[in-house]
């Protein structure tokens, strides 16, 4: 893989992995990939929710969202952050896993999306419950299996520089920053 540098991060929702992952692209001046259902569901006209409830029962979505962003990642150094990076993108440098308490994210949820805590939490339980069942049918991906990331980053231990702060150390620490 050359000199290029791709950082994989991962995490459930509400654990920061866009932000995280936006801010590291541009500390490190490489490029950011984030593609995600949201996005899919914008270019496709469907409601976030109903995009992931297509995706439930029809592998296309699922197969086609992460071709996609294994084939942008070989093209450059890069940031991949999406729910299945440190899985899917094999050859990266650093694999990172963001971890937050369910709690934590929900409320991070309902901030974002103007959402009471309570609906964020039973609509991110459904979400992280489908997530789980579809990566294993579609990969025999288990999402709550990440011990293999070369670093894992508790988020509520500081905010999103922090955790950035956390990843470039790990970075120098392999001489890769």
């Amino acid at each position: 893989m050359s000199n290029e540098l791709r950082i994989a991060v991962s995490g459930k929702s509400g654990c920061g992995n866009t932000t995280v992952s936006r801010l590291l692209s541009q500390r490190l001046g490489i490029r950011l990939i984030n593609y995600t259902f949201h996005d899919l569901a914008r270019e496709k006209g469907l409601a976030f929710e109903t995009l992931c409830v297509l995706a439930e029962k029809d592998p296309q979505y699922d197969l086609l969202l992460d071709r996609k962003q294994v084939e942008l990642a070989s093209e450059q150094s890069c940031v991949l952050g999406s729910r299945l990076a440190i899985w899917l993108l094999e050859k990266a440098s650093l694999k990172v896993y963001l971890t937050a308490p369910a709690l934590t994210r929900a409320e991070r949820i309902a901030r974002r999306e103007g959402i009471a805590c309570k609906e964020a939490l039973s609509g991110m339980n459904r979400r992280d419950a489908r997530d789980r069942r579809r990566y294993i049918r579609l990969y025999s991906i288990n999402i709550d299996r990440y011990e293999f990331a070369d670093l894992t980053v508790n988020t509520v231990l500081g905010d999103q520089f922090y955790v950035v702060d956390q990843i470039m150390k790990a970075l120098r620490e392999r001489s890769l920053a």
